[in-house]
């Protein structure tokens, strides 16, 4: 069993822009790179992660950030992977801040590591507004939410360096057309990478983690 702590980091206040100035350069410091993965709740963020564990985990040495308002829940899924991974709560608000991420970072083996997702408090808009440092934001975007989300979130879709169209298992019984899902996002993004994938079925993992490997930023 494991049995390690997780490290929990909450309410920590600051000007946003300069600690995530901060934060860009400790990474860069340290060779590391940082994805910011956002979408609602339920979008499959967590289960993204644990199916691209395997993945990554024969070619990069990696960590999670794991945002939520409260509980550790996902955190400790993550931690069930032998992944290193440090819970923030954001103690209600609808996204993460750059000086707790910031902290966190800190408190991380990062000689150790190659890259670090931050998986970001479950909302399409506020955090897609804050800048927490990282080299990509990673647009989550679940089948079941619909086809028309990149539409009425479009700062999201425009802000991210890809698209992760998740739970394509789910196609066959809910109306999502993905042919016009890839119109509106190339609409308000022209070109930008979209991964359809199952991770309940590991679909897709292995282009999404040659993306993120070859230098997703």
């Amino acid at each position: 069993m494991i049995t390690k702590e997780i490290r929990v980091y909450r309410d920590l206040m600051g000007a946003n822009e300069e600690w995530a100035g901060k934060t860009r350069t400790l990474l860069t410091e340290k060779g590391v790179l940082m994805l910011n993965l956002i979408g609602s709740p339920g979008a499959g963020k967590t289960a993204l992660l644990e199916g691209l564990s395997s993945y990554l985990g024969s070619k990069d040495s990696f960590a999670v950030l794991e945002g939520d308002v409260a509980t550790t829940r996902d955190a400790e899924r993550i931690q069930a992977l032998g992944v290193p991974v440090s819970q923030l709560l954001s103690g209600g608000s609808c996204h993460l801040e750059a000086k707790m991420v910031y902290h966190a970072l800190m408190d991380m083996d990062l000689d150790a590591l190659d890259l670090v997702f931050v998986e970001n408090v479950g909302n399409m808009v506020c955090p897609a507004e804050f800048d927490v440092g990282e080299h990509a934001k990673v647009a989550v975007l679940s089948i079941a939410e619909g086809d028309d989300k990149p539409l009425k979130y479009p700062l999201l879709f425009r802000e991210a360096k890809a698209v992760v169209l998740t739970k394509t298992d789910l196609l066959p019984y809910v109306p999502f057309d993905i042919d016009a899902s890839r119109r509106y996002i190339w609409q308000i993004h022209a070109g930008i990478p979209i991964f359809e994938v199952s991770a309940l079925h590991d679909r897709g993992l292995s282009d999404l983690s040659s993306w993120i490997h070859e230098g997703s930023a």
